[in-house]
């Protein structure tokens, strides 16, 4: 290929600059377009006061070897600043405590009847993995894909195949044959764990993909000095050192679409210009929802993404806050991430569930001397956010305090003594996300992973524009998207070169 093919990037979140940096390398001339003065979307690290917060993504996985980011860092000769993290993170339910450490030890410990359950899951995940390490293309978009993907299959063979029958069970039914459906506290435990990671519960997550998502804390966390934005500085870095350009606090407008190719993008310096210009291309790469793609091509959209967004269910979103806390304050000892679920009965959402997540002592690039940045999150429903704001705006405030409050309440419960160690406190609600991100309704986390034969591809309906990101499989995480952005840089090399043609 060569700098005369025009690849233009919406989003310069992991995803998209992922794709960017490898299609540059490749010799195309990549534009990115990102409506932030920053990269990293979801997965990005803001300033406020001294703090260096993560604006979503808090846990950073796939540096294992032949994982998703080793590859990546591998392909493009990056370096990341990471320091591992054992235990993964610590799981906070109503009556115990079970460090999640690689060895697996605790939970052992905790669910001794669970041996079996965790013997099989270690099995299909490390088969999942290698196929991932080979490029899984799934699911595949066109014949030759389909291709790529019997020959693996084929490779697998035989020792593979008896997993086969797990591609169309839930987590559900794999608890069941093990006996372990009647284990209240251990099926809380494994429903709050694929909430985090596929979006989920067990009732309707597949086999497949809850034994590789459960599989985070065996394959190893790791910390980045300086906060997950890291990740995504450093690929902006190296697509700017390959020739490739960002536009920053550039926002995309619409996608021109002719003879049902996308041929342009146009843009907009700043949310509140009203000059625009455009950006000729060859291919696109949109690191958006469908939501937000449907809204870029107008009416141009294919009518199979007309209906998709339509009938669509809305997809989750997060109540955030970030937090300066005094470390003189906190418990000595205090790992770094934890999971508190505060009952065993009811929906894992709305602050039932939360994610907690402090800078370590060692990084002071993420606070004030003697103080530590803190990340709370919990999923919560995007709608009522909307309807409050748009019908009581001081109601909406209301809310987000009352939120801010109960998550603070609920740490206090687990660590005593936390709430007297913040110093400052900014709550976010998918209004926010929206605000930052521009993400449909604030929404994160990409679709809940159910049926594998119903994930969803990068294809949009035009040949040369793709979808990348957590809307894409095989979702959320930044090991996730990232493996997303290597698929589509690779299928946009393929068509770029069959076009030429």
């Amino acid at each position: 290929m060569t700098r005369e093919e025009r690849v233009v990037v919406i989003g310069a979140g992991i995803g998209g600059l992922t794709a960017a940096a490898l299609l540059a390398k490749a010799g195309c001339q990549v534009t990115v377009v990102e409506a932030n003065p920053y990269p990293g979307g979801s997965a990005a690290t803001f300033f406020h006061k001294g703090y260096c917060f993560e604006a979503g993504a808090t846990v950073v996985g796939g540096l294992h070897e032949s994982g998703p980011l080793q590859q990546l860092g591998d392909l493009l000769g990056m370096f990341l600043p990471a320091r591992a993290q054992d235990p993964a993170w610590t799981v906070h339910l109503p009556d115990r405590e079970i460090a999640l450490w690689r060895d697996g030890r605790d939970v052992a410990a905790q669910f001794p009847a669970s041996a079996e359950f965790w013997r099989q899951q270690r099995q299909i995940a490390d088969m999942t993995w290698s196929l991932a390490a080979r490029g899984l293309p799934f699911p595949p978009v066109d014949a030759v894909e389909a291709l790529q993907l019997a020959r693996l299959g084929l490779a697998s063979l035989p020792a593979g195949w008896r997993f086969v029958p797990f591609g169309v069970r839930t987590a559900a039914d794999w608890l069941r044959r093990q006996g372990l459906q009647g284990d209240a506290r251990f099926h809380r435990f494994i429903d709050s764990q694929l909430l985090i990671s596929a979006q989920a519960t067990a009732m309707t997550v597949n086999t497949i993909y809850a034994a590789t998502a459960l599989d985070l804390p065996r394959q190893g966390v790791h910390h980045l000095r300086g906060g997950i934005g890291v990740l995504s500085w450093q690929l902006a870095e190296n697509l700017q050192s390959l020739g490739g350009k960002i536009l920053y606090r550039h926002q995309a407008l619409g996608i021109r679409v002719k003879n049902r190719r996308a041929v342009a993008l146009e843009v907009r310096k700043g949310k509140r210009s009203s000059q625009s210009f455009i950006l000729p291309a060859d291919f696109c790469i949109a690191n958006t929802t469908p939501w937000s793609l449907q809204r870029l091509l107008g009416e141009s959209s294919p009518r199979k993404m007309q209906r998709e967004v339509q009938r669509r269910s809305e997809t989750q979103g997060a109540f955030v806050l970030h937090l300066g806390l005094r470390d003189s304050r906190l418990p000595s000892q205090l790992y770094s991430h934890h999971h508190i679920i505060s009952d065993y009965a009811g929906p894992l959402a709305e602050g039932r569930s939360l994610f907690l997540s402090i800078s370590p002592a060692w990084d002071e690039t993420r606070a004030p001397a003697g103080f530590r940045a803190a990340t709370v999150s919990t999923h919560t429903r995007v709608q009522p956010w909307w309807s409050l704001l748009e019908g009581d705006s001081a109601a909406y405030a209301e809310r987000k305090q009352v939120y801010a409050d109960s998550l603070l309440e609920r740490i206090e419960q687990v660590f005593p003594g936390f709430k007297a160690a913040v110093e400052l406190c900014l709550p976010g609600s998918p209004v926010t996300y929206q605000y930052y991100t521009g993400r449909h309704k604030g929404m994160v986390g990409g679709f809940p992973q159910a049926s594998l034969w119903s994930a969803r591809g990068p294809q949009t309906g035009i040949d040369n524009l793709l979808l990348v990101g957590d809307s894409v499989f095989p979702g959320q995480s930044t090991a996730a998207v990232a493996l997303g952005g290597m698929r589509v840089a690779k299928l946009a090399r393929r068509k770029l070169r069959q076009g030429k043609r």
